[in-house]
């Protein structure tokens, strides 16, 4: 996890500017703070898969559910639900991103404020990719801040 945190600090300020800035600087340098903050301050390190979110879970035959697509890492368990938090299946507004947070935060017994970095670092980091800039990143990263 502090490896892959390193990465994506090293990398999302020249990916932003190949973007042309496509928002406000002040997201990428909170993603920043949170990425390098939090990395080396873990609790216990356990398997996270860092894409588990609605879309990646699909109902099955041999189980009820399955999980495609993972990522998998080793990382705190605050970690582990950044995805859900930020993903866009289960609703995407502000009160959708918001209710997520607070119920997988309480229901699994995280730290909040280490679940809210965590999706403010790994949202803004995955927010570009080439060419492509997900605005609906940038939008989860601003109603956490707000």
């Amino acid at each position: 996890m502090a490896e892959a945190a390193a990465g994506w600090a090293s990398r999302l300020p020249a990916k932003w500017e190949r973007a042309g800035r496509p928002f406000e600087r002040r997201l990428v340098e909170v993603a920043l703070d949170q990425l390098n903050g939090l990395a080396g301050s873990q609790g216990e390190q356990v398997l996270v898969n860092q894409d588990l979110h609605a879309a990646n879970v699909l109902r099955a035959e041999r189980e009820p559910w399955l999980v495609i697509d993972p990522k998998p890492l080793v990382g705190e368990r605050e970690f582990s639900v950044v995805a859900m938090v930020r993903g866009t299946e289960l609703g995407h507004s502000r009160a959708a991103v918001r209710r997520r947070l607070d119920r997988l935060s309480a229901e699994l017994g995280l730290d909040r404020d280490r679940v809210v970095g965590w999706t403010i670092g790994q949202t803004m980091a995955w927010s570009i990719d080439g060419d492509r800039v997900f605005t609906d990143h940038a939008e989860v990263v601003r109603w956490l801040l707000d």
